[in-house]
């Protein structure tokens, strides 16, 4: 399959992509993550093997759409979640109760 990565184009394949990753010791997982075999490896990683680039030159997002049209599962790290708002001493009193509070 055809995917521009860094704005240069590779014919990747899977099995061709099974074949670079093999024998390559996975690093820790910290961001997006690919699954290839048994092994999860950073998106990066990933990327600098199959297309020989610096990891500077091209960007996660590149590799997980090759990747997941190539059929292999990726992982994206959630976005944080948005902050609750601090409830007062009654209101959290009142909703351990079941009863809803006066204000």
């Amino acid at each position: 399959m055809r995917c521009v990565i860094a704005r240069f184009p590779f014919d990747l394949t899977k099995s061709g992509v099974l074949e670079s990753m093999k024998g390559i010791k996975p690093e820790p997982v910290v961001g997006e993550s690919v699954i290839i075999g048994r092994r999860t490896y950073p998106v990066k990683q990933v990327g600098q093997v199959v297309t020989r680039q610096d990891r500077r030159d091209f960007s996660a997002g590149e590799v997980i759409r090759a990747m997941t049209q190539l059929g292999f599962t990726c992982r994206v790290v959630p976005s944080a979640a948005a902050p609750q708002p601090a409830i007062s001493p009654l209101q959290r009193a009142s909703a351990l109760l079941g009863v809803p509070a006066t204000v």
